[in-house]
């Protein structure tokens, strides 16, 4: 006997954001491993070396962190006042930070012990870089100064000083050892050579400038501050290129990614926007439970780390690509044929699956249309998987069985079909099938309409409302569509009159230039 086939319900895609190649790849991290610290996290930087650890410069202290464990690796905690962006060089064994104490403290990563302490800034100090060349720091300070030190010697070789607010952004360029970028609270961003000692060009950002970016190739610079991060070109004196408005509040941090092929702002309202480098467009948006500072993410995006005004530091790794095959295979067994040891019986044995059934196909199978249209027409059906509903009013048109599911019903079971009507009517999928059943459902109750409870005949007076309104949307919906048909036909018209005009005119000039020249 053949088994009963169940009710095909259709499922329908849901309506989201389009999947893209950088939806998957962004989305392969696993979930965050949350770490309290003590205060707001002011800068998180990871180490160009492997293993790439990164460090947090969190209220007095810059801490090291193993991206693997998620535990503190190296405290570097000789700060009386708040410690401000620690950053690696690039072979990752020196780190050096700034603070209140209007200082520049060089740590050894590995032993901890403090190297260099430069003093000549009068005020605190937020950012700290090494140049391209590792020989050489700059200091971004709220003394309005942008200064060069060389490590060797632990003296300031210059000092820059032509913004009129704090400086809380800087960058240096990642092709030249020479060329130092810096962002005020001014609203102004400066590019300074240290070979000559001046100024290159002065860019209006027009808000507070929170940080920079220089691209890989050095040309192209962004400025993040208010809610707008801009791209600027370089080698144009300043021209600027893009504007990128995705945030909503304050943007506090930038970074490069994907190996220079994606850019990360974080911001305060809580969350990264990943942008293309090529078309500066938002290709994936990373979700925070409180406003972000700073970012962090390491080489080939391994670990991304997000610091929070909580305090929270979010830490995720990408998860490793883990291929697990399960083949379903036939079980077989070998028994031993007759004295014949080395030809063996081959038994398959079929792995059988129960079919499992709904209660609605289970009454269908009986054909009890009223008890399985009461099955689907449950709250927790109708509601979360209401294409189940519909599925069955399919089956039951096609069985023409919908009339003797429908009729004979008063009370609480009418007004759940009729709810379920009027919620379903306009819509794109359903609304063909609803449509039929609620012309079914009339033509049942039409006559006896008096005879039903007071809830029943308010459903029905709400579906008559229901009614007129998409009738009155149809109807404007194609006095619209009769008005852009007009729009395009006078658009063609004057198209093809203007080509008819070039071919009388052309042969017309053609001769009167022919005519001159017979005269000539």
């Amino acid at each position: 006997m053949a088994a009963f086939k169940k009710t095909n319900a259709k499922i329908f895609t849901k309506t989201g954001p389009e999947i893209t190649p950088d939806n998957i790849y962004w989305k392969k991290y696993t979930p965050p491993v949350l770490v309290k610290e003590f205060g707001p996290i002011d800068y998180i930087d990871f180490s160009p070396a492997e293993p790439h650890f990164f460090a947090v410069t969190c209220s007095v202290r810059v801490q090291v962190y193993n991206p693997i464990t998620k535990l503190v690796t190296k405290n570097l905690s000789k700060f009386k006042e708040a410690a401000y962006g620690g950053s690696f060089r690039r072979d990752g064994r020196l780190l050096c930070a700034g603070g209140e104490e209007a200082v520049i403290r060089l740590f050894d990563v590995n032993t901890r012990s403090l190297l260099r302490l430069f003093q000549g800034h009068e005020s605190a100090v937020h950012r700290t870089f090494f140049t391209n060349d590792g020989l050489r720091i700059t200091s971004f300070s709220d003394d309005k100064t942008v200064a060069l030190w060389d490590i060797a010697t632990e003296k300031q070789l210059c000092s820059f000083t032509g913004h009129n607010d704090y400086i809380r952004a800087g960058a240096v360029s990642p092709a030249s050892p020479d060329i130092v970028l810096s962002g005020s609270y001014d609203k102004t961003v400066q590019m300074y050579d240290t070979r000559t000692n001046k100024s290159l060009f002065t860019v209006n950002h027009e808000a507070p400038v929170e940080s920079l970016l220089f691209l890989p190739s050095g040309g192209i610079f962004l400025s993040a501050g208010g809610t707008e991060v801009k791209v600027w070109d370089a080698l144009a004196g300043g021209r600027l290129l893009a504007k990128l408005s995705h945030h909503h509040k304050t943007i506090m941090c930038l970074r490069i990614a994907s190996n220079g092929h994606r850019i990360l702002s974080g911001s305060l309202d809580r969350h990264i926007k990943i942008y293309d480098t090529g078309t500066y467009n938002v290709v994936h948006t990373l979700d925070y439970p409180s406003g972000v500072l700073s970012v962090g993410i390491s080489a080939d995006d391994e670990t991304i780390v997000a610091g929070m005004v909580n305090g929270l530091i979010s830490v995720k790794r990408r998860e490793e690509n883990v291929k697990d095959i399960k083949s379903r295979s036939k079980k077989i067994s070998y028994r031993h044929a007759g004295a014949n040891l080395h030809t063996p019986a081959i038994e398959i044995i079929h792995d059988e699956t129960k079919q499992i059934m709904g209660k609605h196909d289970h009454f269908l199978r009986k054909f009890q249309y009223s008890k399985a249209l009461d099955c689907v027409m449950m709250n927790y059906v109708a509601n979360k998987t209401p294409h189940v509903t519909v599925a069955v009013f399919q089956e039951l048109i096609r069985r023409h069985g919908l009339k003797q599911a429908l009729a004979g019903r008063n009370g609480k079971s009418l007004v759940n079909i009729l709810k379920f009507i009027i919620k379903h009517l306009g819509s794109l999928k359903f609304g063909r099938v609803i449509l039929y059943v609620a012309n079914i459902l009339m033509d049942i109750y039409e006559e006896n309409l008096e005879e039903l409870g007071a809830e029943p005949r308010t459903m029905f007076t709400l579906l008559a409302r229901k009614l007129e309104e998409e009738e009155e949307l149809t109807i404007s919906l194609l006095e619209l569509q009769g008005a852009l048909h007009m729009l395009l036909a006078g658009a063609e018209t004057e198209t093809l009159a203007t080509d008819i005009d070039s071919q009388i005119l052309e042969p017309s000039i053609a001769a009167q230039k022919n005519l001159i020249l017979s005269i000539n």
